[in-house]
């Protein structure tokens, strides 16, 4: 469903040109979910921002579907491939009801007719009933609000979601009903999913395969179950497992904590 081939981020030139993602290559299968990990400024968001083009992509190829991906997008690529944000508190528009946030897609692309069956569907998708469709983002909870974010990417059915640290903003306890939540829509509608986290628990429990990310490259690609086990091979994958396990008693020494 998605091909990366060794793709390149650049930023600025010269003296300021920083290289954000440095030849990275993977692939993810229809229905499948895959995780980008790594700590701050490891170019893991910078991935997906280049994939739904809001980030240039100075090298290489993204292919959607076994077809090619152009800039800029089009609107058919938006009907397939969208994406959930990291903060549910900026990625809604403060000023415009649930109604007319899920309502927007729709008029943008042409699909009105039904809008009002397919907005209470969205809600209903998950896990909010119709009295949530005219409130607004003030009116919400943290979980509530990347709820609604998740029915927005998913009223135009897309067949990929991009998602971009999804519970990081949310509390713990809110943090796994969203991950079932996620789980739960990816089986029932076939999505392909992309997620990146620094928190290794989270990729865990949601993905079956992952790439392990460094300054930009592609350190190590592994399985859940590896990374469960603690049976990674890369020293620097090693060292993410342990800072991920917080402190060590054996040790008597604080275990570096991933960074967000």
């Amino acid at each position: 469903m998605l091909d990366i081939q060794n793709l390149q981020v650049v930023y600025g030139t010269g003296r300021l040109r920083v290289d954000a993602v440095k030849d990275v290559s993977f692939h993810v299968e229809q229905g499948a979910a895959y995780g980008l990990v790594g700590e701050s400024g490891s170019g893991k968001s910078t991935v997906l921002r280049a994939i739904c083009g809001l980030a240039p992509v100075s090298g290489g190829r993204v292919l959607v579907d076994g077809k090619e991906v152009t800039t800029p997008r089009t609107k058919a690529f938006y009907r397939t491939v969208q994406m959930v944000f990291q903060d549910p508190y900026a990625s809604l528009h403060p000023r415009h009801t649930v109604d007319r946030t899920l309502s927007e897609p729709l008029a943008i692309h042409g699909e009105k007719n039904d809008a009002e069956t397919r907005i209470l569907q969205a809600l209903r998708e998950v896990g909010l009933g119709p009295s949530f469709r005219f409130r607004y983002p003030h009116q919400l909870s943290g979980g509530q609000r990347q709820r609604i974010a998740i029915a927005r990417a998913l009223i135009l059915r897309p067949k990929v979601l991009l998602l971009d640290e999804p519970t990081s903003a949310l509390d713990a306890s809110v943090q796994a009903e969203i991950l079932n939540l996620l789980d739960d829509l990816r089986r029932k509608l076939g999505l392909t999913y992309i997620l990146v986290s620094h928190d290794l628990a989270v990729v865990a429990h949601l993905c079956e395969r992952l790439l392990v990310m460094r300054h930009g490259e592609a350190v190590e690609e592994t399985t859940a179950e590896a990374l469960r086990s603690g049976a990674a091979s890369n020293e620097y994958t090693q060292s993410l497992i342990q800072a991920s396990q917080g402190y060590s008693r054996a040790s008597k020494q604080p275990a570096t904590a991933l960074a967000g």
